[in-house]
């Protein structure tokens, strides 16, 4: 088994979806990633930064979950980040209300003394500048898994340049993939893509499953048809908790094995949009998780003849 370093938002969120709607309530990409990885029972560690108005009982929870939390700085002054959005009935597409960065703005992430040996390396929607910062105190990982957006392929295109060039795993949805290739065919967007230095891209396709590329393979895990799906929040990070807690349980980092965990950030993600917010992850159980994997394998398994 190996160590795994999130490092990512712990964040509060106000979301409005067609069910409807919540206060503020617990967010943010460490968190998803966090409650994820943590269903591999892993040594695991959240850097992070909050607010002196953060829960406490949320700290406790994230612990009781096996999360170290040494790394996650509280600045006693400020208030923690906070996003709101609303939700269009397809579930697809959102208008962000708000966000107040609050002590993200000068967040200066600091990885424990005891992870930074980490195998695995997940790191999260942040400036590409913090996410640098981040890979120069590890000691040689074995994988660094890369999340970002559009916003900084807008803002900091040459920053986050230089992070992907370092990382072995980027994951972008369909979009973003397009926008930052400039192609529009999803294989030859994650050429253009490894091109620029990872030897994996994973391309998440929301309720439509993932991709994932290496070198001239590729391979698909569907997405779960459900059939409610309360809020999407969270669960591309919950996809990125599943596939690097597995890689981080097996120590694996084979495509073969790659494969797998990618079929275990859907089958995550899947639950993730059940409820509001973490709740369903907060409570999610092993035998729910091996459930929905086989329905998983049944969903694409099947025999043909090639006679």
């Amino acid at each position: 088994m190996s160590k795994l370093v999130i490092v990512g938002t712990v964040a509060f969120d106000a979301i409005e979806t067609p069910f409807g709607k919540t206060d503020k309530i617990l967010g943010g990409a460490a968190t998803y990633i966090g409650l994820s990885a943590s269903q591999f029972d892993i040594d695991g560690a959240i850097v992070s930064v909050v607010g002196g108005d953060f829960p406490k009982n949320d700290i406790e929870m994230l612990e009781d979950k096996g999360m170290n939390l040494e790394g996650l700085e509280i600045v006693k002054q400020g208030k923690t980040f906070f996003w709101s959005g609303k939700y269009h009935n397809d579930m697809n597409s959102r208008d962000t209300l708000a966000t107040e960065l609050n002590v993200l703005e000068t967040f200066n992430p600091v990885v424990p003394q005891t992870y930074k040996d980490a195998e695995v390396v997940m790191l999260g929607n942040l400036h590409p500048m913090v996410q640098m910062s981040v890979i120069d105190q590890m000691n040689n990982p074995k994988m660094v898994v890369l999340d970002t957006m559009d916003f900084w392929m807008d803002i900091a295109l040459e920053d986050l340049k230089k992070v992907i060039a370092k990382v072995d795993v980027i994951t972008i949805n369909d979009e973003e993939a397009r926008q930052l290739s400039g192609a529009y065919s999803l294989v030859n967007a994650a050429k253009i893509i490894m091109e620029m230095g990872p030897k994996y891209v994973v391309i998440k396709k929301g309720e439509h499953g993932a991709l994932i590329f290496y070198k001239n393979e590729m391979f698909f895990a569907p997405a779960l048809p459900l059939a409610e799906v309360f809020d999407p929040t969270g669960a591309g990070d919950t996809f990125a908790g599943g596939f690097t807690g597995y890689l981080a349980k097996t120590a694996d980092y084979s495509f073969e094995n790659m494969k797998r965990a990618i079929i275990y950030g859907s089958c995550l993600a899947s639950f993730c949009v059940e409820k509001f917010g973490t709740e369903r992850m907060q409570n999610l159980t092993k035998q729910e998780i091996d459930i929905r994997l086989h329905q998983f394998k049944s969903l694409t398994q099947y025999e043909i003849d090639l006679s």
